[in-house]
């Protein structure tokens, strides 16, 4: 399945100001919420994510088509990520490992930045890299159907 690339870089806006504020307050219950929705993009895939849906009911349909799609399985795999650290902060800002809380979020919050502000994603990244060291070709980003001489069907193939 291919997604707009935007969704997840708006999702990574929305992740980045959660996990500021995350370390704002140190605040273990807001990054266990961070988490769950980590969670729900990871498992469920991207089209069940909270931030997706925010994306495509109110951001989405005010934009035009996008210039490319992205393969969903690098974003997903950047979302199990973000859940790992997101367990493990609130796991230390709840059981009183305030430091262990600090340092995990501020390595969610590195890795939601640089896709917020760059579109730079860590996870996609490191994904792609593991896919190819398995010796998997892969492409992150594919050409809308309409810019290829293709048959739509074959565009997605």
């Amino acid at each position: 399945m291919y997604v707009d690339p935007r969704g997840p870089r708006f999702g990574a806006v929305i992740t980045t100001v959660v996990l500021a504020a995350v370390l704002l307050t140190g605040s273990g219950w807001l990054l266990a919420a961070q988490a769950v929705v980590f969670a729900i993009g990871a498992v469920a895939g991207l089209r069940f994510a909270p931030y997706g849906l925010v994306f495509r009911a109110l951001v989405r349909p005010r934009l035009g088509p996008p210039a490319e799609l992205e393969a969903q399985a690098p974003p997903r795999f950047a979302q199990a990520v973000g859940l790992a650290f997101a367990v493990v902060g609130a796991a230390g800002y709840l059981g009183g490992v305030t430091a262990l809380g600090v340092a995990a979020t501020a390595l969610a919050f590195v890795a939601a930045f640089l896709n917020a502000a760059f579109d730079f994603c860590l996870g996609c990244e490191v994904h792609l890299r593991l896919v190819r060291a398995f010796g998997r070709p892969v492409a992150r980003y594919v050409p809308r159907p309409e810019h290829t001489q293709q048959p739509k069907e074959k565009a997605y193939a």
